[in-house]
């Protein structure tokens, strides 16, 4: 933390706060201006399956998100003696894309659908011809085309379209304002004029016409923004809201929210050309920022932006670790039955290792981490799947190596596109997310699956709630002309070290030899799909 004193920067602002929504956790990181997290808070939440809609609940959200920022002021006052009434700025971002769509009351119009639905297959495949560029099933303008498909009567009443982090940066601001690289997760970017592509909104309008709607879609939309620029401050009502004992101060400025995907390029300093980063959690995905655009659209990449704007191709997927993490809650069951105990992470690290020892491709076992649809395969539902052959040896290190082998087998499906068909060039990689918890062990997994050296920095476990907080920063603290590029690279990475591992040949080509049976087996993927209603 150097020379700054950190009771003197919380009483007196000198801080930014990043809050993110993950799938799982809402988390916050409270930094000062060395860009060292000095508190943090957090609330576990889930999502749940609702008329088979994924969804949280507008309780959920603030019930969430009001109980992880108490905990951070709790976590102040207990480590520096101080209440928290004064922040520089904060920045709020979230699960990217999704659909939360309210009417002239600022009603919520249907419950929030959230970026794991695979429901718009119809919408999603129309407007990608429409726009000759890809538009994936979880993207905002998927979610709304395919509710005017299908004919739902809320649609007429549309006043404001948002995404999660949208959502909660309008009520505590009042702003309708989202950040550019979760605003590609809406619609997509022309980077030239860093806003919502001008034609393509058009064409959509054409497109509906018909329907006689009262709105168009440049009415329904939010202000687009870049990193740096101005995004509102903190109303009275909006400081009530978020902190519940009424400590904190109004009029805090916020910078635009942003996505997961953006949060996580700025936490892994991913954000110029021919960088890229992994994010590797409940889903796991993967950004290259490009040179030059690709020769085609894939329905198997996503087209976004970084945060300050510029071209990204990226490689969701809706499911890494969640069949992970199952297994790990049974593990403790029965280290539980037999008498015993066990941290849980400290578990999470001695498995991660037993995979390491595992035969190079699984030998012969293979599984199907499949909670929920897979784009990338073709799946609009999924079935956690295990099975081997007869012949398999069964044991623990094999098991946990398939296990993690299958949290990224869809995710190097994608990335074969990017890397081997259109010949991107990526100098270097950087993991961030739980999935890099257990140190060296889930990297080395990770090189092996991306075939290049991975890089794990020391932040990396705050990951995006603590590159909003950065975003907040540079807001703040930019200097006139300084890009979030040089920002990142000359002030806030300079003093970071970053442990570089390089892919081992066998476990390459262990996974190489995996994935042809993980690409084989979807077969019995989709059996399970058809069979197990």
């Amino acid at each position: 933390m150097g020379n700054i004193d950190v009771k003197d920067a919380i009483l007196n602002g000198k801080t930014t706060l990043g809050i993110e929504f993950g799938s799982t956790r809402i988390k916050a990181v409270l930094i000062t201006e060395d860009f060292v997290p000095v508190a943090g808070g957090s609330h576990k939440w889930e999502n749940r399956l609702e008329n088979n809609i994924w969804t949280y609940s507008e309780d959920d959200i603030w019930s969430g998100v009001q109980d992880c920022y108490s905990k951070l002021a709790a976590d102040v006052k207990e480590k520096y003696g101080v209440t928290l009434t004064k922040i520089g700025a904060i920045g709020f971002s979230a699960m990217m894309h999704g659909y939360m769509v309210f009417d002239k009351d600022e009603k919520l119009l249907v419950p929030f659908r959230t970026w794991r639905n695979t429901m718009t297959l119809e919408a999603s495949e129309k407007l990608t011809e429409l726009f000759n560029f890809h538009i994936p099933q979880r993207w905002s303008i998927a979610h709304l085309y395919q509710a005017i498909l299908k004919g739902e009567p809320h649609v007429k009443d549309i006043v404001y379209q948002t995404t999660l982090e949208g959502y909660v940066h309008w009520k505590l601001t009042g702003e309708k304002i989202i950040g550019i690289g979760e605003a590609a997760g809406m619609f997509p970017i022309d980077s030239n004029i860093k806003d919502f592509d001008q034609e393509m909104l058009d064409k959509f309008d054409d497109l509906i016409a018909d329907k006689g709607f009262p709105w168009k879609i440049r009415d329904i939309f939010p202000k687009v923004l870049c990193a740096g620029d101005k995004a509102g401050n903190l109303t009275a009502e909006g400081a009530k809201l978020l902190d519940v004992s009424g400590n904190l101060e109004a009029g805090i400025p916020l910078c635009p929210p942003e996505g997961d995907a953006g949060t996580g390029m700025v936490a892994t300093n991913s954000v110029a050309q021919r960088t890229g980063n992994v994010s590797a959690g409940t889903s796991v995905f993967a950004m290259v920022v490009l040179e030059k655009a690709l020769s085609k659209p894939y329905d198997e990449l996503d087209m976004v932006t970084t945060p300050a704007g510029d071209p990204v191709a990226m490689v969701h997927c809706n499911n890494c670790t969640s069949d992970l993490n199952a297994w790990v809650n049974l593990f403790l069951e029965v280290i539980g039955v037999a008498g015993g105990s066990i941290d849980t992470q400290e578990l999470y690290e001695k498995l991660y290792k037993k995979a390491l020892e595992g035969e190079p491709d699984c030998g012969g076992m293979m599984a199907y981490n499949y909670f929920s649809g897979e784009h990338i395969t073709n799946f609009t539902e999924g079935r956690p799947l295990f099975m081997r052959k007869p012949d398999s040896n069964m044991s623990l290190a094999n098991f946990m190596r398939t296990t993690l082998f299958t949290a990224l087998g869809a995710l190097k499906t994608g990335m074969n596109i990017l890397i081997k068909g259109e010949g991107v060039k990526v100098d270097r990689l950087l993991g961030h997310g739980g999935w890099f918890n257990a140190k060296g062990s889930g990297q080395r997994i990770m090189a092996a699956a991306m075939g290049t050296p991975v890089s794990v920095m020391e932040t990396a476990g705050e990951g995006g709630p603590w590159g909003e907080a950065i975003l907040a920063s540079y807001m703040l603290h930019k200097e006139d002309g300084e890009t979030l590029v040089d920002y990142l690279d000359k002030k806030v990475f300079a003093g970071f070290k970053a442990e570089s591992m390089d892919p081992v040949k066998e476990d390459v080509d262990g996974f190489d030899e995996f994935l042809k049976l993980y690409t084989a087996g979807l077969e019995v993927e989709r059996a399970a799909v058809n069979v197990l209603k």
